[in-house]
């Protein structure tokens, strides 16, 4: 991809399947060196040995102390240019069925975890006058969506914290965006299709269309199409690219 540096360090939060890993290898394949994080050491592992990142750390986004000890660590290889916080769960509820603890699980993981790797790495991008910072949030913080209102929620608060701290580095030399991801084919969204089935009766063809008919393309979104996004906003063509939300949706947004 053009400008993205090859000295370029990259964490890849969540980065051991599904987006995380599609979002490392792109970014691997681009010359960075790339970090994943996850809380199984073994299956980032396996992403190192088959080239798709160059170093791995463990560590659950929602706890703030581990994450930072993490972040910490790998810093110590190389300061860190770009951060790309994927990590993320959906669970999914009636919202008069949704207690507060479904909320505060949502909320630690696909919010905080957020807040707690940008509050991580910021402070030395802003000194070097020099960072990407991407957030893989969801249609879901751009829109509605029945039964995921946790979910919708945290992610919704993603894209707030993006737009607020885009525009309080804005003079820094660092770009501050989100990507939204429509339905993907990702292990997470086996576990909605695995719902829909045990729910309705569907069988697994007719769960699978029952969510890419959100999509106006008629299909889901694979990985791929959202680290070509990502990729994008890490480059130095996309130095005037902050605030944003962009959805990868085929047109559902």
């Amino acid at each position: 991809m053009s400008g993205l540096s090859r000295s370029s360090h990259a964490l890849v939060t969540g980065g051991g399947r599904g987006i995380g890993r599609a979002i490392a290898a792109s970014l691997v394949q681009a010359g960075a060196t790339v970090t994943i994080m996850g809380r199984n050491l073994a299956v980032l592992n396996e992403v190192v040995a088959a080239g798709d990142a160059h170093y791995a750390v463990a560590a659950d986004v929602s706890d703030q102390t581990a994450l930072n000890a993490a972040i910490a660590d790998a810093g110590k290889r190389q300061p860190i240019d770009i951060l790309v916080a994927n990590a993320g769960a959906a669970e999914s509820a009636p919202f008069m069925k949704s207690d507060a603890a479904l909320f505060q699980r949502m909320m630690d993981v696909n919010f905080m975890g957020v807040v707690y790797a940008t509050q991580a790495v910021l402070p030395e991008m802003v000194k070097r006058k020099s960072g990407r910072i991407v957030a893989v949030a969801s249609t879901a913080g751009l829109k509605g969506y029945g039964y995921v209102s946790a979910y919708s929620a945290a992610k919704h608060a993603v894209i707030g914290i993006v737009r607020s701290v885009a525009l309080e580095v804005a003079k820094s030399g660092v770009t501050v965006n989100a990507v939204c991801p429509g339905f993907t084919e990702t292990d997470l969204l086996e576990g909605s299709i695995d719902n829909i089935m045990s729910k309705t009766g569907r069988t697994r063809e007719q769960a699978v269309a029952e969510l890419a008919k959100h999509n106006p393309q008629g299909r889901l979104v694979t990985p791929g199409e959202v680290a070509d996004a990502v990729l994008w906003l890490c480059g130095a063509g996309a130095g005037s690219i902050t605030g944003q939300s962009i959805a990868v949706a085929g047109g559902e947004v």
